[in-house]
């Protein structure tokens, strides 16, 4: 199947979303990790030993002070997302594969509100890495000629 959108629009993608729509009405086997409603701890608890294969969960203080915080905001039961190394299933980028014989270190919580989740930091990542500390803007002007530079 091709999909011609781009060249052709709406017309172009009808074969591609009829495909869709017969995949999403075959039988499956899908179920949520963790029901609606569980607690933060709860549901990282089963992300991080039923899927990424450690023995438990290590809560910093900071992140034990976090989750008061958010159950009395009362973001307590919001989904989580969780923010870790994406170099392992773990938080140590040098656990290759899917790790065993670890724990899992979460240092905070960021919440989400208006995404409607909750974000835990685990290990030492870093939630926009890469950046500098000038920003690119700083390198923008306009010359004697009123030709924009700097852009890239």
């Amino acid at each position: 199947m091709v999909n011609r959108a781009f060249a052709e629009g709406g017309e172009g993608a009808i074969e591609l979303a009829n495909a869709v729509v017969q995949a999403c009405e075959r039988p499956n086997t899908f179920h949520h990790l963790t029901p609606d409603g569980t607690k933060i701890v709860d549901q990282i608890e089963a992300i991080a030993t039923k899927l990424y294969g450690a023995d438990g969960v290590d809560y910093l203080p900071a992140a034990e002070r976090d989750i008061l915080r958010l159950d009395a905001l009362g973001f307590g039961t919001y989904p989580v997302c969780m923010a870790k190394t994406h170099l392992s299933l773990s938080h140590d980028p040098s656990l290759l594969n899917r790790p065993s014989g670890f724990r899992l270190p979460v240092r905070g919580f960021v919440p989400s509100a208006g995404a409607g989740f909750v974000v835990a930091l685990c290990g030492d990542m870093q939630r926009m890495p890469g950046l500098g500390r000038t920003p690119a803007f700083m390198n923008v002007d306009i010359d004697d000629d009123g030709r924009t530079v700097g852009l890239f």
